[in-house]
């Protein structure tokens, strides 16, 4: 399931970074998370997140795909408390891949989880993904927790 926020670069490092919580316990999923829309139905919110969130959901049952395109998902659930919040992309379809997307593979259901828009060093603005440093291979979600004062509703 490919996901886009825009057609321009531009607008892509424009997006706020959230936080993503669990809606059923509370519990932090992710700090890098985009608001995104599914390019197969753009009437569908999601978010998704560029890092594994490796400590915080687990995959539950087997792989699928959808009507729409032949990308393998599976579905992810919290670690605390078992529910479902969303999806990974185990392997994106060719049409998707090259479509525009914004290029994250782990996708967060809308109504399983909440956000809180992240703040910048400052504290006084809102933490832009152009703003974001480069990911290396070894960096993973559990390395960049935000303090309190970083984030807003």
């Amino acid at each position: 399931m490919r996901t886009t926020m825009s057609t321009s670069n531009a607008n892509f490092k424009n997006k706020c970074v959230t936080q993503v919580n669990c809606i059923f316990c509370d519990s932090l999923l992710c700090t890098r998370g985009m608001k995104a829309v599914l390019l197969a139905d753009t009437e569908v919110e999601l978010f998704s997140t560029d890092i594994p969130p490796n400590r915080t959901v687990d995959f539950v049952a087997s792989c699928y795909s959808t009507e729409s395109c032949k990308c393998k998902l599976r579905d992810i659930a919290c670690l605390k408390c078992g529910n479902v919040v969303g999806y990974h992309v185990v392997a994106p379809c060719k049409p998707c891949l090259l479509s525009c997307n914004n290029g994250h593979f782990w996708m967060f259901n809308s109504d399983a989880v909440s956000t809180l828009n992240r703040l910048d060093a400052t504290g006084l603005n809102l933490l832009l993904w152009g703003d974001l440093p480069e990911l290396d291979d070894s960096e993973n979600e559990e390395s960049e927790t935000p303090s309190e004062e970083e984030c807003i509703r």
